[in-house]
């Protein structure tokens, strides 16, 4: 049987459990014309680039399919008739990836990311070298240079 690649796009009205719910029922529909689901990934809600159906964030689901095509097309049948259900994609593919999707390794990036922005690790400044004591230079634009030295 074929592999496919398969995501969808649920109003952000939507819960978290309704999405859900609404993938179960996909992969029962998949399941009863005698494919399988290899995996699922709820990606959460992201902000879309324009605006759906007056709606600028979506609920992003992914799921991998191993399935015959009379069972894709009943699928998406499904998914137009679920007001829902923005949007959908289905891609045929040669193999399923293993390990998380792209969009997952993102999201642990970024998780990874914040970790060190916390930290305040700036890394290595290059060779960028030690500014010294350098006059500053007064902010109306002038070449003027003002004294930063401390009277008594």
């Amino acid at each position: 049987m074929p592999f496919y690649e398969h995501v969808y796009l649920a109003r952000q009205d939507a819960s978290v459990q309704q999405v859900e719910e609404l993938t179960a029922q996909l992969k029962g529909v998949i399941e009863g014309l005698g494919g399988s689901v290899k995996k699922t990934e709820y990606w959460g809600v992201k902000s879309l680039s324009y605006r759906l159906r007056k709606n600028r964030k979506a609920h992003f689901t992914m799921l991998d399919v191993d399935a015959p095509p009379p069972a894709i097309n009943e699928i998406e049948r499904l998914e137009r008739l679920n007001e829902d259900v923005l949007r959908y994609l289905t891609i045929r593919v040669d193999a399923h990836e293993e390990g998380p999707s792209a969009m997952m390794r993102r999201v642990e990036r970024d998780r990874d990311r914040d970790r060190d922005d916390r930290r305040g690790d700036r890394g290595d400044r290059g060779d960028r070298g030690d500014r010294g004591d350098r006059p500053r230079r007064s902010r109306e634009g002038s070449d003027e240079v003002v004294d930063t030295a401390v009277e008594e």
